[in-house]
């Protein structure tokens, strides 16, 4: 009986692990999603190496044609721009170890000692930052040139094999370029609004969670202190952002997809890219907001019913509650934000954001009529009404700029 079980949990994983697969190929069939991209770039970088092997082995018949698929696989780069960026990169890396061979490997010959010359310096420039990634390459081909010059057995034998090795690299670099830039060159402009989706989705959330306890004056040390470590969390959403958005923008480089209709009007991504950084600069003002929420209830004892008596502060909380809630839709469309309907969304936004204009001024002007101790660093009062003006601020730039956006293209 045991064995059974054993032999029907066995079948079951394996059911669960084909199952993974089949479900892996549907999505990379059926959306333009993760799973595609990894498949033609498994594909492509197959095509490259292959290529490039057959130039090297069949058409050049070098003695080492590794270096030529090595080198084509190498720089296979997301997008166009890098692929040319690293390839130039590297090329550069393994010519300076190569020369670097030449030069100590004549000089002192094929010994113990030009090996470790040959690693120190190797090592050493490949910290030049002007190589970024690729400098590690330097090391690396200087290595394989040594072997490569130690076993030669004439100068003129040497010099051919070294001058080989560049060339491969060339010839391998060369071919991963081309196969990126003609074969399904990579076109990461929706980066850009992903990076949007995900920075408002993130913004949103975390609003929609603050402004119902606000309303119900529910609000206590322990939600404070999970609203501050979740706004303070969503600095590596910014960098995934920022990343993407780069992404989007190099996507557009030297890329022939740009010649397609579909494509054509993607000069730039200004707008999105104001978006962005007005998204980031609301994050770390909703991070400020929660921050004088946390420190007002550590000082506070815990609520009305603990420490000090507060003032008269319900109208006030729910004037804010409501500035916060319209913010908060405001999110929720630029976390669903798509250039196909980008339009009918910017005419949306428009009407959301001057709502929450008249929410903001609300909370201004309760805040006045309540006689709230603005300039008392121990109530968050203050902190609240600035962090209002800064808030309406960026979600009205962000706003008003789509909207210019849409404009320009109509």
């Amino acid at each position: 009986m045991a064995d059974m079980g054993a032999g029907q949990r066995t079948h079951s994983a394996a059911q669960g692990r084909l199952d993974h697969v089949r479900q892996w190929w549907r999505r990379a069939w059926d959306t333009p999603g993760y799973e595609r991209r990894t498949l033609f770039l498994v594909l492509k970088s197959t095509l490259a190496a292959t290529l490039a092997w057959v130039v090297s082995y069949y058409v050049l018949d070098a003695p080492s044609p590794a270096f030529a698929p090595f080198s084509a696989v190498l720089i296979m780069q997301v997008t166009v721009y890098q692929s040319l960026l690293q390839s130039l990169r590297y090329l550069g890396a393994v010519t300076v170890g190569v020369a670097m061979v030449a030069v100590l490997g004549f000089l002192g010959g094929p010994d113990l000692l030009t090996f470790v010359l040959v690693a120190l310096v190797g090592l050493s420039i490949g910290r030049w930052p002007a190589l970024g990634v690729q400098g590690t390459q330097v090391a690396t081909g200087a290595f394989f040139a040594f072997s490569t010059y130690a076993a030669a057995t004439s100068d003129t034998q040497k010099i051919t094999q070294l001058g080989e090795i560049i060339l491969l690299v060339l010839i391998g670099c060369g071919i991963g370029v081309i196969v990126n830039t003609t074969v399904a060159p990579p076109m990461r402009y929706r980066s850009a609004e992903q990076g949007i989706r995900s920075l408002s989705t993130a913004l949103s959330e975390l609003v929609n969670d603050i402004y119902p306890a606000l309303r119900e004056d529910d609000v206590d040390e322990e939600r404070c202190r999970q609203w501050r470590q979740r706004a303070e969390q969503a600095g590596n959403q910014i960098t995934q952002a920022r990343e993407g958005f780069r992404t989007a923008e190099e996507s557009l480089y030297f890329n022939p997809r740009r010649l397609l209709r579909r494509y054509r009007g993607r000069t730039s991504f200004e707008g999105y890219g104001a978006v962005l950084g007005a998204l980031e600069r609301s994050l770390y003002q909703v991070a400020s907001l929660t921050r004088g929420l946390h420190q007002w209830q550590e000082e506070d004892g815990g609520g009305r019913e603990g420490g000090e008596s507060r003032h008269d502060d319900r109208a006030f909380l729910d004037d804010y509650a409501d500035f916060l809630e319209a913010l908060a839709k405001i999110g929720e469309v630029l976390g669903r934000l798509d250039e196909d309907t980008l339009a009918e969304q910017s005419r949306q936004l428009d009407r959301l954001a001057d709502e929450a204009q008249e929410y903001c001024r609300n909370v201004t002007d309760g805040a006045s009529r309540a006689g709230l101790p603005l300039a008392d660093p121990a109530r968050p009062y203050g902190v609240l009404v600035v962090e209002s003006g800064r808030l309406m601020e960026e979600f009205r730039y962000a706003c008003d700029v789509l909207q210019r956006y849409v404009d320009q293209e109509a």
